[in-house]
């Protein structure tokens, strides 16, 4: 019996879905499985070199940072085992992971792929080294199309290890992680799924992730985050499970994630949310700023984002926006702006301090690479930070940046309101705008501060 190691590094604060369902598959392939989710646990060398295979998820830019040293430990722990990177980020950086003992590679839709080669094994050359282990990344058109399996999730730590619902009051409430779907029918240039999935999503069966849900209710989850990239790519598919959630477990809330030009096409939609259990929409707003939407394809304007936000309120829901608060193209000016449309449209409260100082991510292969103004900025990649680092024209907003998640880091150690940090952070701004646009108005934050349910754990990558 083949045995084979599971490993996450970083799942952004919840269970890990894609190793329970590898586990899955692997298991009714009859291979003997282990998990072990390092954000909130450990793994010996003893498991290591007990493995025949090991698998590294990777599905965003910290947990591939936080595997460079696993690697160097499999390598001098396991040299004997096979080693695979799995997620999107490894076909991303595969060159570099191969460099660093990977010795195959695979993207999206991998549990088939992933089971063939447990069960085979890596071809290796005479001297024993992995060979032909460099995957290449499928067209849109042969993205495998999956029977994904309900994962088994028996192996991975509890529940209460990862983020709670806060709901105010010390009211924690342990939370549940399924997808409904995976990939995106968008190619905005600044997300890693593009270069991946190329604009193919792929549903993972109603009845699948109903069981899913099923099970970890039974663990103690009173609240679920679907981790769609976008829940409103099959509108009708979201909807038929959440109809169904709600009628098996009418107590759970759950959260989504929806573009902004979803939430305006499927309008009639958003009552239903509601009614069913929807706590918040988190939705990628990323700028009020025309020019860097138009970089960043993101099919939105200003006007539009605040019109999701305002149909949101009328439906009786949160929508949660996220934001690239800095960018090549962010100016002092712009900066401010973007502040005082997060006051005007009543967003304070709902926004994730972080969220004002996140900084834009050029990945390797990025579309956002293919922009002129985007090549003038940046240096060659660095295989340690695995960006493609880069300067803003104006040295002041790197210095911005730097003050601003400063003041978010302190505050959030401080256990600061979030209104007492964006008060900060406008502070701060106004500080290097000089003498251009007005000042932000603060005073309609003398109100009563809402408290937004939100996870324990910031989201973002």
């Amino acid at each position: 019996m083949r045995h084979v190691l599971l490993l996450s590094t970083y799942d952004l604060g919840h269970q890990p879905f894609a190793l329970g369902s590898a586990a899955a598959w692997l298991t009714e392939a009859g291979c003997a499985v282990t998990c072990r989710d390092l954000a909130v646990g450990t793994v010996s060398d003893e498991e290591l070199a007990a493995a025949d295979l090991i698998g590294l998820y990777l599905p965003m830019h910290t947990a591939t940072r936080l595997a460079l040293p696993l690697l160097a430990r499999c390598r001098q722990a396991a040299s004997g085992a096979d080693v695979v990177c799995f997620g999107l980020y490894a076909p991303l950086n595969a060159e570099m992971l191969r460099r660093n003992g990977a010795g195959h590679i695979l993207g999206g839709e991998f549990e088939a792929a992933l089971t063939e080669l447990a069960l085979t094994g890596l071809p290796r050359d005479s001297g024993g080294a992995p060979r032909g282990g460099m995957a290449a990344q499928p067209a849109p058109g042969d993205i495998p199309r999956l029977r994904l399996k309900v994962p088994q999730r028996e192996g991975l730590p509890p529940l209460g290890d990862y983020a709670q619902l806060d709901c105010g009051q010390g009211d924690l409430r342990a939370a549940g992680y399924t997808e409904a779907s995976r990939g995106c029918k968008h190619l905005c240039r600044h997300c890693p799924i593009v270069p991946v999935y190329q604009g193919a999503f792929r549903v993972v069966p109603r009845e699948v992730v109903l069981a899913d849900i099923r099970q970890q209710v039974a663990a103690g989850a009173r609240h679920i985050t679907f981790g769609d990239p976008d829940f409103f790519n099959g509108p009708r598919h979201g909807l038929d499970i959440v109809r169904s959630l709600h009628a098996e477990f009418p107590e759970i809330t759950y959260d989504v994630t929806i573009k902004v030009e979803h939430l305006l096409r499927h309008r009639e939609h958003l009552p239903t949310l509601r009614e069913t259990g929807c706590l918040t929409v988190t939705s990628a707003v990323e700028a009020f700023d025309e020019r860097t939407l138009a970089r960043l394809n993101k099919g939105h304007t200003a006007a539009q984002a605040a019109e999701a936000v305002a149909l949101c309120d009328a439906a009786g829901l949160t929508l949660v926006p996220t934001f690239v608060a800095f960018t090549p193209w962010t100016t002092r000016e712009s900066y401010l702006d973007f502040l005082r449309s997060v006051l005007a449209l009543g967003l304070v409260d709902r926004v994730a301090p972080v969220q004002y100082a996140l900084r834009l991510l050029i990945t390797a292969q990025s579309p956002l690479l293919d922009l002129a103004d985007v090549q003038a900025v940046t240096g060659p990649f660095d295989e340690t930070q695995l960006v493609h680092p880069w300067r803003h024209p104006d040295a002041g907003m790197d210095r911005l940046a730097e003050r601003v998640m400063g003041i978010v880091q302190a505050g959030l150690n401080g256990g600061e309101s979030r209104r007492a940090i964006f008060r900060q952070v406008a502070a701060a701004a106004e500080g290097v705008a000089g003498a251009g646009p007005p000042g932000l108005d603060l005073a309609v934050l003398q109100g009563q501060e809402r408290f937004v349910p939100h996870l324990t754990e910031d989201w973002y990558c």
